[in-house]
């Protein structure tokens, strides 16, 4: 593929519209009409990590991702560590989404379930996902067509309509409060930064497609660099459009489905049931790709010698016709699947701080890696070093503060990451001499 294949991916597996359902109204439950402060600023953060991810994806384009690229920048302890982590938590997050489906699929499905609709919409995307990654760029491609149309939908509705001056709301944000409207404390603005980072994850996994990229030492830090580009454009003007032009800013602050409502409002209800299908359409392209994800990195265990033999033999399997990693891909599916089982609560603390632990260990990573000139091979050097991983660093600091202080889900989720990557250094401890001294010293790529 070229950049347009891996960005079509990278897109649907960011999802800006399931993230403008999922996760921009709690932003505005917390922001209210900071929210637009709150996503700029998110996106400033998220720029500095596009930066760290594109010199070390231009570094280690490789299907295993995060573990094999800070692997070889940290060493290979680091490297099992994060696999181990990768491990439980990767698989989960398309299991995340898919059990959030039914509450879309209700919109013409009522009363349906979220487990079988999450295990239909796994297994779907399993069978989709064995096939040529070409294939894959071309389904999630017509996917995506669907979810932007929604978009735009969206933030046409609101432009058309604007009932006050958007200079007004960056100036004087208003949150809900009480029977009222009240301005924004710049505390609350803080915190919500910390989950508007969330918004924009996922550009950074166009890395596991680089062995199936042309030129990507090149081409792949272009293609992290647009779809967070892309992204931060589809769902900061929807957010825009719909605070311009909801016209009771105070209900729609009040709301915990606010573009719902605001569609319902604005365009009536056979609109907002047709978005609504829109963004199931755009739960399923996601939860495609995460499978494609997870299968490259399961591939990618298996090519690293990490299980048994007869493991490792099956995980490196590629399709006869497809040229696919099929065997791993099933696997994905077949984790992704049995997880459905588990608590959706134990989902999100498992899933929950993993992005932040990741990014903290990139932003490391491409320091190190300059220093000892590990990563002294790539064709792509990031603007003002150190600035941006430094930025990243601060900021990451103050997101994992929000979330200690958060006792319900943050605090539990960071300390279940932290054993998960502590029980993964044990193993790695009493397996290291079964690994061999060739354990992520190999460049697959070269």
């Amino acid at each position: 593929m070229g950049v347009g294949g891996v960005l079509l991916l990278t897109l649907s597996n960011t999802t800006p519209a399931c993230s403008l359902y999922v996760v921009v109204p709690g932003i505005i439950q917390q922001a209210g009409a900071g929210a637009l402060i709150v996503m700029g600023a998110a996106a400033l953060i998220s720029l500095a990590m596009a930066f760290v991810y594109a010199e070390l994806a231009s570094a280690f384009p490789l299907a295993g991702g995060d573990y094999a690229m800070l692997g070889r920048a940290l060493g290979p302890a680091v490297g099992f560590v994060l696999m181990g982590g990768n491990a439980i938590t990767g698989a989960m997050a398309s299991t995340g989404l898919a059990l959030g489906a039914s509450a879309y699929v209700a919109s013409f499905w009522p009363g349906a379930e979220p487990v079988p609709v999450a295990i239909a919409i796994i297994a779907g995307a399993t069978m989709i996902g064995v096939l040529n990654i070409r294939v894959n760029a071309w389904v999630t491609g017509l996917f995506l067509l669907v979810e932007l149309l929604a978009i735009l939908v969206i933030a046409a509705l609101g432009f058309s309509h604007v009932h006050r001056p958007l200079l007004g709301l960056i100036q004087h944000p208003m949150v809900l409060g009480g029977a009222g409207l009240r301005a924004t404390p710049i505390g609350a603005l803080g915190s919500a930064t910390a989950v508007g980072v969330s918004a924009y994850f996922g550009f950074s996994q166009a890395v596991y497609f680089g062995e199936e990229m042309r030129e990507a030492r090149l081409k792949v830090a272009r293609t992290i660099l647009w779809a967070l580009a892309l992204t931060v454009t589809l769902e900061f003007l929807p957010l825009a459009a719909v605070l311009l032009g909801a016209p009771d800013l105070k209900r729609l602050l009040a709301s915990p489905s606010p573009f719902s409502d605001f569609l319902q409002d604005s365009g009536g209800h056979g609109l907002r049931v047709t978005v609504g299908l829109a963004i199931a359409v755009a739960v399923v392209n996601a939860v495609i790709v995460g499978t494609l994800i997870i299968g490259r990195f399961f591939y990618s265990t298996g090519r690293d010698q990490v299980w048994h033999r007869i493991v490792n033999r099956a995980l490196v399997k590629v399709h006869p016709r497809f040229d696919s990693p099929w065997v791993a891909t099933l696997l994905a599916g077949a984790v992704g699947i049995a997880a459905c089982f588990l608590p959706f609560a134990l989902i999100l603390v498992l899933t929950g701080t993993s992005m932040v632990l990741l990014y903290g260990f990139a932003c490391v990573g491409v320091i190190v890696g300059r220093f000892t000139r590990r990563t002294a091979h790539t064709d792509y050097r990031m603007p003002l070093f150190p600035l941006a991983p430094a930025l990243g660093l601060m900021a990451l600091a103050y997101i994992l503060y929000s979330e200690w202080a958060d006792l319900k889900v943050g605090r539990p989720s960071l300390i279940a990451n932290l054993l998960v990557l502590l029980a993964a250094l044990v193993c790695y401890l009493l397996n290291r001499k079964t690994l061999g001294a060739t354990w992520l010293t190999v460049d697959p790529a070269e």
